[in-house]
């Protein structure tokens, strides 16, 4: 019997330039996979510029577990390797054939295989690392098993994608998907929707539970603390809903799904709507002829944890989103003592919090700079954890790993202090120090 949760802490951070739900296709000439897209990945290639590859094939795999294949999201040519300093990869690109090759898998089978079969289809593949695990916030462990698998079936992050849209058509890669993934847990496979559940109300072989409230209801660790919440020495696994339906494709067809359906949003976008491109797409293949003008900040996924990839970078694995808002680095004068009419704030610092529904074109000021990390009660209004955010963060600053770990260190994500992070009054980079942490506990224990 999945559990009716109302989530209290928060807020909905409410901007302007919404995703019209209107899908059109886009292409690219090239797309780029990013080892920096997989935290701790120490990635080994096995191409080098030149070489052809098909849709699927491996372009590298991770030095830690050899068996964990990173592959071609298109057929074509190995255009270039971009390395950055001590000659770390940052970037793979492909240039595409106009027709894609793909790899292909005996998946014949697939239906009536156990775990061990359906863990080295998805590794010699290149669907592993969408499955991702709780704590580190990393690619799945393949050599463990997880007590429960999570799909977050909704976002409620700033201007996040509608999945119930994006998926409406494929409630059968979405089932296909749940009944590989509930071979891989001893446990059940956790679906959580909103109160409209849409195509993910009739997936059976799993548990469903409904969450309610503000941002961040839909963050998959929010869901996990309230429905399983995952103790030292266990692992929960995560999977994003579209990735979960592009296993499922993959498991009934043989190939690799390269497509996703992207959101372009922002204030700075003509005509927000969806895109449905190939996998590691260049953004410019979305936004080229479509954003006002000035200085604009490009973002692969929401403003609160995306990446500010320009507007020549390439979309991240695990992002369903785009948006582009002003670089605002302007100073205001006086800025602190107008009414704010059209300034958001977590507070009642400016008159806007009299219309509570206003949506805003908030830009990239951080509107001061880095002080004093002080208590300020302002984290724990929009941290729905049963947690002491503070002291967590300051036991992470001082490296005190005992302290950590009885703060509560293994069930966050950085993604969980993004709204701490946004309403911090001593402008504190709280996600990388969360990052920092977990990457710390994870080499020590």
């Amino acid at each position: 019997m999945g559990q009716n949760i109302k989530i209290r802490r928060g807020v909905d951070i409410k901007l302007n330039g919404a995703a019209d739900q209107k899908s059109s296709p886009t292409s690219t000439s090239t797309v780029a996979i990013k080892p920096t897209d997989f935290h701790n990945l120490i990635p080994k290639l096995v191409v080098k510029q030149g070489d052809t590859v098909k849709a699927g094939s491996p372009i590298f795999y991770d030095k830690l577990h050899p068996e964990m294949q990173f592959v071609s999201p298109v057929s074509g040519e190995i255009a270039e390797v971009i390395r950055g300093e001590k000659r770390r990869i940052l970037e793979v690109r492909v240039l595409a054939d106009k027709e894609t090759v793909f790899e292909t898998h005996d998946v014949s089978n697939a239906s009536n295989s156990d775990a061990t079969a359906i863990k080295e289809l998805l590794l010699k593949s290149g669907n592993w690392p969408l499955i991702k695990q709780r704590p580190f916030d990393i690619v799945a462990d393949p050599g463990k098993s997880p007590k429960a698998i999570f799909v977050s079936a909704f976002d409620s992050a700033p201007l996040a994608p509608d999945y119930n849209f994006i998926l409406k058509d494929r409630g059968e890669d979405l089932q296909t998907g749940i009944d590989a993934l509930a071979k891989l847990t001893a446990g059940k496979v956790q679906v959580v929707t909103a109160t409209n559940a849409g195509v993910f109300g009739s997936l059976k072989n799993c548990e469903r539970h409904v969450v309610n409230g503000p941002h961040p209801a839909g963050n998959v660790g929010v869901q996990i603390h309230n429905i399983d919440p995952v103790n030292k020495g266990e692992q929960v696994w995560v999977v994003n809903p579209q990735d979960l339906a592009a296993m499922g494709s993959f498991l009934r067809t043989g190939k690799i799904d390269i497509n996703r359906t992207v959101a372009l949003t922002g204030s700075e976008v003509k005509a927000p709507q969806y895109f449905n491109v190939t996998l590691g797409t260049a953004v410019e293949a979305l936004t080229k002829g479509n954003l006002n003008d000035g200085g604009l900040r490009v973002i692969s996924g929401n403003v609160l944890t995306g990446d500010n990839v320009g507007g020549k970078g390439y979309l991240g694995f695990y992002h369903h989103q785009v948006t582009v808002i002003p670089e605002d680095d302007e100073p205001e004068f006086f800025g602190w003592i107008a009414p704010g009419l059209n300034k958001f704030s977590l507070s009642r610092t400016f008159f806007s919090w009299l219309t509570p529904n206003k949506k805003y074109n908030l830009g990239t000021s951080q509107h001061g700079e880095e002080r004093a990390f002080v208590m300020s009660g302002e984290y724990e209004k929009v941290f729905p954890f049963d947690i002491y955010p503070v002291q967590l963060l300051k036991s992470m600053l001082v490296k005190d790993i005992d302290a950590m770990e009885s703060l509560g260190v293994y069930e966050v994500a950085p993604e969980d202090f993004a709204l701490c992070e946004f309403g911090c009054t001593s402008k504190i980079d709280v996600q990388e120090i969360v990052r920092e942490g977990l990457d710390l506990i994870q080499k020590e224990c």
